[in-house]
């Protein structure tokens, strides 16, 4: 099966993380006020970026993983903090230091050019590239990269990454240690994915006619129609069986390949971690990688206009999530993605880097902790407790939302023990609490709440995600998975998403904002958000320091307990973002109450 290795890994290396840098001693520093330290990585590269970056039909796509496949490239690239100003860049010296015995493999200039950005939309606000070179392994084993970059009179940095090269083995090496032998049990969940099934479904005609060749790159294991090296992949055994695609979709027809070929179709391990016959061979966990990025999913479904879940997501917030609570291991629960997966897994977070939010921040792809008919292989959808004690187990898919998206306090008693400051209120996204209707200040009395919870299916997934049509102008700026129900169109008013409202609400709402009733009693009903927005103006102008509208409050420890209480119910529908959508009769209630108890304590 491919190419047999002729250097294997050295015991010494049992303790190397694959996805961290080598040390290496460097000659100075960038410079004391760098803010990030420089870097030698991998591009991820998909069809999505062939695309739109008008590379050749023939450019290979890449996972950005650390383990390659043999004739696989390596898209290497180094990368430095943004405010280095691109005049002081002096780019990088390249060096092959170490390939295995019989490889011919050099380094090579990068067919990505100077309008290729970096791979991650975070990584872009803070870091630029330095330079670009192409690595294409021909030999399994292991290859060491070093890099020196050289930035004006600052000095110069030297890093280095190893990769290692492999061929690919198939399902059956993997399952004979991840199927409850030497190494967690992961091939039984997996099988019952839709990942592990996809091709042989495609070629049996379950998901009907419109399945075809082109499918297949995706959904095979190590397919590459540009490579013609034996590296135990899909494309180079079907050659070498002469095995073509179906002419009729029908069932039987998986069952009628060779074996060999059945072991690398599906999408399966090695897909996602890369050639395992290193891993196979020394059961050293460095040989495989671990996805970190989003490439290794975005090297499938990054190709619009109908795989679109990645070109969607980098327009989102979560890719570029804030950096500020890096280090704060409180905070990495929600605002990185790894710290997120260990909560969810009830373990210690003590990796405390940033991580943007992407694919399997949200989604298990082992299929270990989504019910076993849940597609979408959503990380966690059996409950969400807020600050408050209130469990929420009704929200659908939306419950993965509500795991982050919440006060963190509970109103009731932060506000009646927590003295005025700057940091004084809930957490800037309560949106969970506002939909379920719960954990404002309500003054001890009942405050009505809408119905969405106990109407719309998959709560915040039904509007958030919704589906926009390619021919929309906000096809992937909203909806799906961008999070976005608003799209303001270059030069043109903002739009709403309202096809999940019209379901209920009628064809006749065509924007968030349509009228119910006068909440705000000015004697005229203006739109939901208006209402609330007067109420918010209304209510901010009784507060400190003085009687004007506020689109932001002061607070110190001068309040008042009754401004202080007022304070947070408008944070609370502040922060929500809604202006009233997510739940109008809890927002209106909460204002309202607010301001009555404002004015009986004049």
């Amino acid at each position: 099966m491919g190419v047999r290795t002729n250097q294997r890994l050295p015991k010494a290396l049992a303790g190397l993380p694959a996805v961290a840098l080598m040390a290496v001693a460097a000659m100075t520093t960038l410079s004391a006020q760098t803010v990030m330290p420089p870097r030698l990585v991998v591009r991820a590269l998909t069809n999505g970026d062939i695309a739109a970056y008008k590379l050749p039909s023939t450019t290979q796509v890449s996972g950005g993983l650390e383990t390659v496949a043999l004739g696989e490239p390596l898209y290497l690239e180094v990368q430095i903090d943004m405010s280095i100003p691109a005049g002081q860049i002096a780019g990088a010296i390249w060096t092959l230091t170490t390939k295995p015995l019989l490889s011919a493999a050099t380094l090579a200039a990068s067919p990505l050019g100077s309008s290729v950005p970096i791979a991650e939309p975070s990584d872009r606000l803070v870091y630029q590239v330095a330079g670009r070179q192409l690595l294409r392994p021909d030999v399994p084993g292991i290859y060491v990269v070093t890099a020196t970059v050289t930035a004006g009179s600052s000095g110069s940095t030297t890093m280095a990454q190893t990769f290692i090269a492999g061929t690919y083995m198939g399902v059956a090496a993997c399952t004979k240690c991840h199927n409850g032998g030497l190494a967690q049990v992961i091939v039984p969940t997996w099988s019952q994915t839709e990942h592990a099934s996809m091709f042989t479904n495609g070629v049996n005609g379950v998901d009907g006619t419109g399945y075809g060749a082109g499918c297949i790159a995706c959904h095979t294991v190590g397919y590459d129609a540009n490579s013609t090296v034996k590296d135990g992949g899909f494309s180079a055994m079907a050659s070498q069986m002469g095995w073509t695609f179906p002419s009729v979709l029908q069932a039987g027809n998986f069952a009628a390949m060779p074996a060999g070929l059945q072991n690398v179709s599906n999408i399966q391990c090695e897909n996602c971690h890369g050639p395992g016959s290193e891993h196979a061979a020394t059961g050293d966990p460095v040989a495989i990688s671990l996805p970190s990025n989003s490439g290794a999913c975005s090297q499938c479904h990054d190709e619009p206009s109908h795989h679109i879940k990645s070109a969607a997501w980098a327009n989102s917030m979560h890719a570029v999530t804030t950096r500020d609570p890096v280090g704060n291991a409180t905070c990495a629960g929600c605002h990185s993605g790894d710290g997120f997966v260990n909560r969810m897994n009830g373990a210690t977070i003590t990796d405390t880097s940033y991580h943007a939010i992407n694919c399997y921040t949200c989604h298990e792809p082992h299929g270990q902790t989504a019910p076993a008919n849940d597609a979408h292989l959503i990380r966690n959808m059996a409950s969400a407790t807020l600050s408050d004690g209130t469990k929420v187990t009704t929200a659908g898919e939306g419950v993965l939302c509500m795991q982050c998206h919440q006060s963190r306090v509970n109103a009731s008693t932060y506000v009646d023990t927590t003295a005025g400051s700057a940091h004084f209120g809930p957490h800037e996204g309560p949106q969970a609490d506002m939909l379920m209707g719960t954990n404002g200040y309500t003054y001890g009395e009942k405050i009505p709440s809408s119905a969405h919870q106990y109407i719309v299916q998959n709560t915040c997934v039904a509007c958030h995600m919704q589906t926009v049509a390619a021919t929309d102008p906000a096809f992937l700026n909203a909806g799906d998975h961008t999070f976005k129900t608003t799209y303001a169109p270059a030069g043109k008013p903002a739009e709403d998403l309202v096809a999940a409202c019209q379901g209920c609400h009628g064809p006749e709402v065509t924007a968030f904002d349509f009228p119910l009733f006068d909440y705000d009693g000015d004697g005229v009903i203006d739109g939901v958000q208006t209402e609330v927005q007067h109420l918010l103006d209304k209510l901010s102008t009784m507060l400190p320091p003085d009687n004007t509208v506020k689109t932001a409050l002061t607070i110190d420890s001068t309040w008042t307990k009754p401004q202080l209480e007022a304070a947070y119910n408008w944070l609370f529908v502040t922060n929500d973002g809604s202006h009233g959508v997510h739940n109008t009769a809890y927002a209106v209630g909460l204002l309202k109450g607010s301001i009555a108890n404002l004015q009986s304590h004049k």
